[in-house]
């Protein structure tokens, strides 16, 4: 199911649209990272290309990192 999410990135609201695995995805990652799921959404919003979607963007860091056999390495975007 896709469920609507909400982050503050630099200050503004944003929300942005992820099916409920790639949701548990990202928990796992920030975790892995001992890092706060707000700080991973935000590096993932920083490194994303111009003009690409943010829901988008998520899901292809998280499809990155578990193609890396979930090391960070290859998934920083």
């Amino acid at each position: 199911m896709i469920r609507k999410h909400s982050a503050t990135l630099h200050g503004h609201r944003t929300s942005f649209s992820l099916e409920d695995a790639f949701w548990a995805e990202l928990k796992v990652i920030a975790a892995s990272r001992s890092m706060p799921l707000a700080a991973l959404i935000s590096e993932i919003d920083d490194n994303r290309p111009a003009g690409s979607n943010l829901s988008s963007a998520l899901r292809l860091h998280v499809l990155a990192w578990a193609k890396a056999g979930g090391s960070d390495e290859k998934s920083k975007t």
